[in-house]
């Protein structure tokens, strides 16, 4: 950590910390307007891992090149994961979002074949059905931000064979919505419309905002919250 970023952590730790307790969504969209011009190097300070493990992730288990891969990116924010994908030879990004200043930030970025405001939860994604190789939503799954109904909707635009990658936080505050989360994504693998390809916890997610938000008996993560990414492939049309 610079000492730039680590002078500005504890106004970091507070930003962030307001961004887990707003469960309304239209606050917590105007709070991500507010946030846009100072998101990177905030996410930066605390040292926020999910893009680059997510897309770690969904390029292990992609078959084909990724140079012709179709990828969706939702909730795509200022683009960070669109710069993860592209590290990894995956060019073709289309990327959506409700915040029109996140939308405005990721537009700067240049990765991006097109971007659309899709508040996903209120609205449908405005993509036909089976256009995505790959559909990856990483940091919106959470209270207050897309809802676990909204689920099908990512699996419907995605090609039969494709590939759906999702995170979620597991710190104490996000336990209730990882539980519903994973009881939606097994109800759809018992109807048989994708199967988990993996579970991958991970221990250092991003820096936590409080010792609350570590939860009991995690002294040994160094202050950082857990998260989880899940990937599944949608089912092949018979």
């Amino acid at each position: 950590m610079t000492q730039e970023e680590a002078g500005r952590l504890p106004q970091v730790l507070a930003r962030v910390g307001t961004s887990h307790g707003i469960t309304d969504l239209a606050c917590k969209l105007r709070f991500y307007d507010d946030w846009a011009p100072e998101y990177d190097q905030d996410v930066a300070a605390l040292k926020y891992r999910a893009p680059r493990l997510a897309v770690d992730c969904l390029s292990r288990a992609f078959r084909g090149s990724p140079h012709d891969a179709l990828i969706l990116d939702v909730a795509c924010g200022t683009g960070l994961v669109a710069v993860e994908l592209q590290a990894r030879g995956f060019l073709q990004v289309q990327g959506v979002d409700g915040s029109p200043e996140m939308l405005k930030q990721a537009r700067t970025r240049g990765l991006y074949h097109h971007l659309s405001l899709c508040t996903l939860g209120q609205e449908p994604l405005p993509d036909p059905e089976g256009t995505f190789d790959a559909v990856i939503i990483v940091g919106a799954l959470s209270e207050g931000q897309v809802p676990c109904s909204a689920i099908p909707e990512l699996l419907r635009v995605t090609k039969p064979g494709g590939l759906v990658c999702l995170t979620t936080r597991t710190n104490p505050s996000n336990l209730l919505y990882k539980e519903a989360l994973e009881a939606t994504l097994d109800s759809l693998e018992q109807a048989g419309v994708w199967e988990c390809l993996v579970t991958q916890p991970v221990d250092h997610w991003e820096l936590a905002t409080s010792e609350q938000e570590t939860g009991l008996g995690t002294c040994a993560n160094d202050g950082f919250i857990s998260g989880i990414i899940y990937l599944y492939r949608k089912q092949e049309t018979v």
